[in-house]
């Protein structure tokens, strides 16, 4: 796992999002998220896209 990875999933349980909500809201699969998340795939500027959505949904969140 890469340490972002780590960093965005506890990021994820501390606000409690789910891979569903990450995957919504980046209009992907709950299934390539994972993948991403696992380090099965690495696609190009995935760690800003992922924490850009994920600090997206939590100020969300918060309002």
């Amino acid at each position: 796992m890469d340490n972002w990875t780590g960093i965005l999933i506890g990021k994820m349980h501390n606000s409690k999002i789910t891979l569903d909500d990450l995957a919504k809201h980046l209009g992907v699969t709950k299934a390539y998220v994972s993948m991403i998340l696992n380090c099965k795939r690495k696609p190009p500027n995935a760690e800003q896209k992922f924490n850009k959505a994920l600090d997206e949904l939590i100020e969300m969140k918060t309002k």
